[in-house]
């Protein structure tokens, strides 16, 4: 989904859809992330926008000591309640940009799905005060894709794109270049030994299931509500005419990059 400056808001009003049907990540993906910067109880970690916790357990399963700053209210509630047996975990209320954070004084900053709300140059410098010398920086996200395996559907629901969010473009499955390009930008603010890699599965929905899933990304709540019921009845109706069920191609890329131990 395409970023549209002034929605990042949006998410907090679907706060306990989203929770309940954004998916987490696999568990490799955090082997490679442990791999490269060890966690435990010593360590000190910032999560930026936790959203509805789908990154936080395997993070906090460490031990560590976890502060995530996340700017919905309704997020944060949901997240205090969900770690509540996790004394160490701790929730700020507030858009990252403008919270305040103690320099060199974080082993691993991560952020899933979010860190492309904050304008790059802010972030990215941010981040790397915050970390202590050699600490880390791990972004993730997951992207969709639509289902390959029934492309008369998928074309059916472009269509439907095309006439209720015309300004929309069709997806295009998420490559390692894109993923490349993306690791490559902590080079331009001090980090080294930057890496990538993408990671794979699928995820299959009723028709019912799909839509309650669109109606958690921003673009989508940012519709007229009347507007929205009649795209999202549509879309419904093509995936029950075509068998009943809709298969997303997910693809999760990891970038990771270290401050310098010098």
């Amino acid at each position: 989904m395409a970023v549209i400056e002034g929605l990042e808001g949006t998410f907090d009003s679907v706060a306990s859809t989203y929770a309940k049907l954004r998916p987490g990540y696999l568990n490799e993906l955090y082997q490679d992330i442990f791999g490269f910067i060890p966690i435990g109880e010593a360590s000190n970690v910032v999560e930026i926008g936790i959203g509805g916790g789908q990154a936080t357990l395997p993070i906090l399963q460490t031990g560590c000591t976890l502060t995530a700053v996340e700017y919905g209210e309704h997020f944060s509630e949901i997240c205090r309640e969900k770690f509540k047996n996790f004394p160490k975990f701790s929730v700020v209320t507030g858009k990252f940009e403008e919270v305040d954070f103690q320099e060199e004084s974080c082993d691993l900053i991560f952020s899933a799905s979010a860190f492309h709300w904050i304008p790059e140059e802010v972030g990215y410098r941010k981040v790397f005060s915050m970390l202590k010398k050699g600490g880390a920086f791990a972004r993730f996200a997951n992207h969709p894709f639509e289902d390959k395996g029934r492309p008369k559907l998928a074309d059916e629901i472009q269509k439907l794109y095309r006439v209720y969010m015309p300004a929309s473009s069709r997806p295009v499955e998420y490559s390692e270049e894109m993923s490349k390009a993306r690791a490559e930008i902590a080079s331009q603010y001090g980090f080294e030994d930057v890496k990538y890699r993408l990671y794979h599965r699928t995820r299959t929905f009723s028709a019912k299931e799909y839509v309650a899933l669109l109606g958690t990304y921003s673009d989508h709540i940012a519709l007229e509500q009347q507007k929205r019921g009649e795209f999202f009845s549509k879309i419904e109706q093509v995936i029950n005419v075509c068998g009943g069920e809709i298969t997303l191609y997910d693809t999760m890329d990891l970038q990771l990059a270290r401050k310098n131990r010098s």
